[in-house]
């Protein structure tokens, strides 16, 4: 089995540098209403992709689900793809200390913190590498907390048949809507699933939304603590606290972003890029009119990634270029502001005027 091919994919952004555009992403993008319904589609997003870390927040709300007490940062690092920052570090450790386990229990690589600051004090203290630095140790600490929590072996926890695992895979079919196509490794050993966009996105939707108990109390803490999902001033952080939306990025060029009011976005990168995939989830929220749009522009101008060349006379590094809306975006983005009741023409509305600026810019 395989996921989709570059025949099916449609162009989601391209790199322009000095008005020249030196490479473009390919990949599949759909954006679904609170009912559910696809409203617009980019690419092949029927075709079944590994959503990889994506999946954390229905991974925690699975814990909860088998009485994991998860509450404020705890609940949030349990779904975050995390820096190692000294907070999530000691987040981590309190989970793990609240039923009599450690990091000797996780079975997750071990690795330096991504945090710069926490790397350099590992560095100058001499400590080693550590499971618990590793982006998905959140996510084990809450597997193993259920898994003895059910009365499991604690050791067993990443085994598919193990209880907590069994659990996440309910909880993904409840909420998704769907049977996974495929189960693999994810790149922190645990079970990963292949899904449709549609069907992630919807997953996500219900988490954010509000779908059962656990999911409000995750959505509240995620809102409460943005910077545990990632990290102070990253990319999902900062969405979430300028925006109040949900955001989980994946590896391989996987992302997804609902509203609690039931919107959501979903994307996957062919290539594996993860540099489009906020570009084109915010852009497909915000057409819809599911975000604010200045709003939604505004956190993008910050999280964007640069593209430079040359330097000033302090040496910092000058921008020479941007990451813009590709023809598929564009296109779908067009549909969305047609479609939208409060521009039935299609025709006045911020998000055309950005669309025909951006296609402008390219030529």
């Amino acid at each position: 089995m395989q996921t989709f091919t570059a025949d099916s994919a449609e162009e989601l952004a391209v790199v322009s540098r000095s008005d020249f555009v030196e490479s473009r992403h390919i990949g599949s993008a759909v954006i679904v209403d609170p009912s559910g319904a696809v409203v617009a589609s980019i690419g092949a997003p029927e075709e079944p992709v590994f959503v990889r870390s994506c999946l954390k927040p229905l991974q925690a709300i699975a814990c909860m689900e088998l009485g994991v007490p998860l509450s404020g940062d705890a609940a949030v690092v349990a779904s975050a793809s995390h820096r190692a920052e000294a907070e999530h570090v000691s987040v981590v450790k309190n989970m793990l200390s609240s039923v009599n386990l450690s990091e000797d229990d996780l079975q997750c690589p071990s690795c330096a913190p991504a945090d710069a600051d926490n790397r350099a004090a590992m560095r100058m203290s001499g400590m080693a590498e550590s499971r618990l630095f590793f982006n998905c140790s959140g996510k084990h600490a809450a597997f193993l907390m259920a898994q003895k929590i059910a009365g499991g072996r604690p050791e067993d926890y990443l085994r598919p048949d193990s209880l907590v695992q069994k659990q996440v895979r309910k909880t993904v079919e409840e909420f998704c809507g769907e049977v996974p196509a495929a189960a693999g490794i994810d790149g922190c050993g645990a079970p990963v699933y292949a899904l449709s966009l549609p069907g992630l996105a919807r997953g996500i939707a219900a988490a954010a939304s509000g779908k059962t108990e656990s999911a409000q109390q995750l959505m509240s803490a995620v809102l409460a603590s943005p910077w545990a999902i990632e990290g102070h001033g990253r990319e999902n952080s900062v969405v979430i606290e300028r925006l109040g939306i949900l955001a989980k990025k994946g590896a391989e060029g996987v992302s997804v972003m609902a509203t609690p009011d039931g919107w959501a976005a979903a994307v996957k990168v062919l290539d594996g890029s993860s540099r489009p995939a906020s570009l084109v989830a915010l852009r497909l929220l915000a057409a819809a009119g599911a975000v604010n749009m200045e709003a939604a522009l505004g956190v993008l101008s910050d999280i964007a990634p640069r593209v430079t060349g040359g330097a000033d006379e302090h040496g910092r590094a000058l921008d020479a270029g941007e990451v813009l809306p590709g023809a598929g975006l564009l296109a779908a983005e067009s549909a969305l502001t047609a479609a939208r009741p409060d521009n039935p023409a299609g025709t006045s509305s911020d998000n055309q005027t950005m669309s025909q600026a951006d296609t402008a810019e390219q030529h």
